[in-house]
């Protein structure tokens, strides 16, 4: 294969990377259901885990309201 030959499946693996990158771009823009609205109430989340050995599982309650959500995230005391 000569060097004019590399170049140009070069540039043809970089034009069909660039329009897959696109493609999914443009899907994902369309698809902005994504995620819950906020409103009162908690989401409960699961999470499972197996070491092979053994494992847990666990489930978390996070408030809907998302105030109330980033409230959680500062340290007692500093909420004044």
């Amino acid at each position: 294969m000569d060097v004019l030959g590399i170049i140009v499946l070069v540039l043809a693996i970089v034009g069909v990377t660039l329009l897959l990158a696109r493609r999914a771009i443009r899907e994902d823009d369309q698809n902005k259901g994504r995620g819950s609205e906020p409103g009162k109430g908690y989401h409960t989340l699961h999470s499972h885990y197996s070491s092979g050995l053994g494992g847990q599982s666990r489930s978390y309650k996070v408030p809907r309201d998302p105030q109330e959500y980033a409230k959680r995230f500062i340290p007692k005391g500093k909420d004044k």
